[in-house]
């Protein structure tokens, strides 16, 4: 069952990721992907559909990534497994726990429990993939895997950084949109990757029989 589920995993992904897409090109204005799922936007369904997606394979990838560890002590306290697990289920209640209209920061006089509790959790999601990142970047024995994490993790830490800051200022928000849009790709393109990775490394029902005979370790990436 795992190679039928990390490849819907990875469809899921990338649909996922084309909805997002296609909504923010539907908006037609400068916004930050929380606002495509705010109260009375027609985005919204696309929204709630994109992480609804995003969350079932991040779950199906963390079903399966739990051979992947890291070799840095401190991001070893956990596994990636347990990394994309919190981000899944983030990602599944900030689909359901949406932004008021405009999606306002949570502070002053724009204050909500619901902007914030979505805030919250979008956070976490968010920084929990990030983790997983560095965790498949610093993961032992599988160095083509770790390259392309982190320069995934530099990229989005980077990007997405610059964008929340501009985010936070209200200064040039325009260009925040587009940037932290531009790592939620790179970050999702990074998972779709990730399943793919883990899908070629479960031998087929022929090869695995063949290893019962004669077995052979295999690697991710």
């Amino acid at each position: 069952m795992a190679r039928p589920l990390l490849a819907v995993a990875a469809v899921a992904v990338l649909v996922g990721l084309v909805l997002l897409w296609g909504a923010r090109i539907a908006a037609n204005r400068f916004v930050y992907v929380s606002e495509l799922g705010a109260d009375g936007e027609p985005t919204a369904w696309a929204f709630r559909w994109s992480l609804l997606l995003i969350a079932v394979a991040a779950l199906i990838v963390a079903a399966e990534a739990t051979p992947l560890r890291s070799r840095v002590r401190i991001l070893a306290l956990i596994t990636p497994s347990v990394s994309l697990l919190i981000a899944g289920a983030a990602f599944a209640l900030a689909s359901q726990i949406t932004c008021t209209s405009g999606c306002p920061l949570p502070v002053g006089a724009s204050f909500t429990w619901q902007d914030f509790t979505h805030t919250v959790i979008a956070v976490l999601g968010f920084a929990a993939a990030c983790v997983a990142m560095l965790q498949v970047a610093t993961a032992r024995d599988h160095p083509r895997l770790a390259r392309l994490s982190m320069v995934s993790a530099v990229v989005v830490a980077v990007v997405a950084g610059t964008g929340g800051i501009l985010s936070l200022a209200r200064f040039m928000q325009h260009l925040g949109g587009l940037l932290e849009f531009a790592a939620t790709t790179v970050a999702l393109l990074w998972l779709a990757i990730l399943a793919v990775a883990l899908l070629a490394a479960v031998p087929t029902e022929a090869s695995a029989t063949a290893e019962r005979a004669s077995p052979v370790s295999g690697r991710v990436g």
